[in-house]
């Protein structure tokens, strides 16, 4: 009698896990957690939690926690641990001051700068900006008309005030979540494209009045009286 032959054994492959996040990008996903609204100004960022979320150590996520106080989005309290900041209504006045002294400067920088294909590239973001809008997405709508600034600081080719205005720029955007006022529109809808007409236009000082009436409309938005927010939990912020 002839041996039954065994079935062919299925070889079970192995999957690779997924690589762990690195600390720029542990403070990449807290930074859009926060401009999404999904961790408000005041959350503690509890290390024990966001190691168990992100599945790493501790001192990955405590690195991407003092970049982000050294940032300012993040505030450290002694012996309490890092919150993301709740800047106060003066703080907020102090931050658009900022902006006014930068980026009228900055947009003359970028006016002389900007390329066709950099304002070809700009208004493909103004018209995501416009989608936004129409569908009526604020969330997607306030981070696509910040980083339209940040846009603008890269086509100056200035590092140290991209960086600054990086900061800036988050800061902004917390003061928004904390002060902006119902029914206020943040960005007048042809802002920005007045703005890229002008820079397309090579019309330096034109650009530069429209960037601090847009940024002096953006601060008459704001609703500078503290509110009370509702906290979600880590874990909600990042299912």
């Amino acid at each position: 009698m002839l041996p039954v032959a065994e079935p062919p054994r299925r070889r079970v492959q192995k999957t690779s896990a997924a690589p762990a996040l690195s600390t720029d990008q542990i403070y990449e996903r807290i930074r859009t957690a926060i401009l999404e609204h999904r961790l408000v100004p005041g959350t503690q960022l509890v290390e024990d939690k966001l190691a168990s979320i992100f599945e790493v150590s501790r001192t990955k996520v405590r690195e991407a926690t003092v970049r982000l106080v050294h940032d300012r989005i993040a505030t450290n309290i002694p012996n309490r641990g890092a919150f993301i900041a709740s800047p106060t209504p003066q703080e907020a006045r102090d931050v658009f001051t900022a902006r006014r002294l930068i980026e009228p400067g900055l947009v003359r920088i970028t006016t002389e700068k900007a390329t066709p294909r950099h304002i070809t590239a700009l208004r493909a973001h103004v018209a995501r900006e416009a989608k936004a809008r129409a569908s009526g997405n604020a969330t997607s709508l306030l981070l696509l008309t910040g980083e339209f600034h940040l846009l603008l600081a890269e086509v100056a080719g200035n590092g140290v005030l991209e960086r600054t205005l990086r900061e800036l720029e988050s800061l902004t955007c917390l003061c928004m979540i904390l002060y902006d006022a119902p029914g206020s529109p943040s960005c007048a809808p042809d802002e920005h494209d007045r703005l890229l007409d002008a820079i397309e236009a090579r019309d330096a000082n034109r650009a530069a009045k429209l960037m601090l009436h847009h940024l002096e409309h953006i601060e008459a938005g704001l609703d500078l009286a503290p509110r009370q927010e509702a906290e979600l939990s880590l874990e909600s912020a990042f299912r």
